[in-house]
């Protein structure tokens, strides 16, 4: 690969990483700012003391705490409305209105399932193997996901399991294979870690440190 090849796929790379924590910042800072907005006037109305004594500053870094309190409050009450039954079904519909925009559903359910595949991959797939694929002397990354049904396995002699490879740089799209256990190389690799490789082209190999905090791609 020559260096603007090189550069290109490390920019698609990283652009991929940070869309997701990008999305997030911009979405929180703007809920912030509107609701410090709305908070501040009520802060200095129903806390006059403290406008006196602390100065008008204080009163603002007040307001602010108090917008990241009904934030991140928010933020929980949402998460907990979406576990139940009711806010899934309310969240569903949310959903299939967003795929109407076109714009909008490109940027919504792109930017959802990058980060669902970097923060739940080493939960959904059960270890990391080489398969000879796409011809024979050709070796892709995959992740074994489940044995095969038993539909697949009544046609062969031995254990199947169904092996997601995906496409490089972005792990939410892929082939879905189905391989016998002979035909699968275990590797000395965590799933985060072969994500990793996925998400970065193979730019991010054995010198990758694996203790990243938890959750993020581990």
């Amino acid at each position: 690969m020559n260096v603007l090849g090189r550069v290109r796929s490390s920019f698609v790379a990283g652009l991929l990483l940070i869309a997701p924590l990008a999305v997030t910042v911009f979405v929180l800072q703007f809920v912030f700012q509107r609701v410090t907005a709305v908070i501040r006037p009520l802060v200095q109305q129903l806390l006059p003391l403290l406008t006196d004594t602390l100065g008008g500053g204080d009163v603002v870094f007040v307001a602010q705490v108090l917008s990241a309190l009904v934030v991140a409050l928010a933020i929980a009450l949402l998460g907990y409305a979406a576990s139940m039954s009711v806010g899934q079904r309310l969240f569903g519909s949310f959903e299939r209105g967003l795929r109407l925009v076109p714009l909008v559903r490109t940027v919504y359910f792109g930017v959802r399932q990058v980060g669902e595949s970097l923060s739940e991959g080493s939960r959904a797939y059960d270890r990391v193997v080489l398969v000879e694929y796409p011809r024979d002397g050709l070796f892709a990354l995959g992740f074994v996901t489940n044995e095969a049904p038993r539909a697949i396995t009544r046609a062969s002699d031995e254990p199947m399991y169904t092996v997601f490879v995906p496409h490089s740089p972005n792990p939410t799209a892929g082939k879905l294979l189905v391989a016998a256990e002979s035909e699968l190389r275990e590797l000395d690799m965590s799933v985060g870690r072969g994500l990793r490789m996925v998400v970065t082209t193979g730019l991010s190999g054995d010198d990758v440190v694996d203790d990243l905090p938890e959750g993020v791609i581990d």
